[in-house]
Order: structure tokens, then sequence, then C-alpha cells
């Protein structure tokens, strides 16, 4: 199977962490319309109160990176950054070998 899988942790500011994920959540709206998105959620850790998880499966990496083009995105991210406790790390590729709603 080939599919672009990206899974990523991103930590914000203290007090911060809903702010974050209501951009996440906003950027999910903007890009579950780009070509060769499967699926882009958003995800918390109530154990973890400044981290929000992504995860992304896409048709091809490429895909993923176009994604990055979609109109409003690059606002959204700018908007995030300085809510970040440093700057993010990139999150795991990882090998999708199957499953189901893919």
């Amino acid at each position: 199977m080939s599919k672009y899988l990206l899974h990523g942790k991103l930590t914000a500011k203290q007090g911060h962490r809903d702010d974050l994920a209501a951009i996440l959540i906003d950027a999910s709206k903007l890009v579950s319309t780009a070509k060769g998105c499967n699926l882009y959620v958003i995800g918390k850790d109530e154990t973890d109160s400044n981290s929000v998880y992504i995860t992304e499966i896409w048709n091809s990496k490429e895909d993923h990176d176009n994604s990055l083009k979609v109109d409003g995105v690059r606002e959204l991210i700018m908007k995030a950054m300085p809510l970040l406790d440093g700057q993010p790390s990139k999150g795991q590729e990882i090998e999708v070998l199957g499953g189901t709603g893919i």
C-alpha cells in the first residue's frame, strides 16, 4: 500500500494548548479538500496539558507537501508559531501496511 502517514506532536506554551488545537482544527478544514487527503485528525492526551497530536494520511508525500500551498494554511501556521514552546520537530513518517478506512 502506498500511502503517506505523518504523525506528530506539537507542544504549546503553558496554557495555550486549546488555542493551538483550535488553529489546527481550522487547518484541518482547509486541507481536508486538498488533493490526496485521506485523514487529518487533531487530538490531545489528557495527561499532557501542553501537547496536541496530529495524524495525517495522504495518497503521497507530494500531496502532503502541496497541502501547505492551500489558501489560508500558511496564515494559520504563522498564527500557531507564537503559541509553540520551541521549534516544532518533524513528525514521524510511518509506513502504512494496511487497515480499514484508508
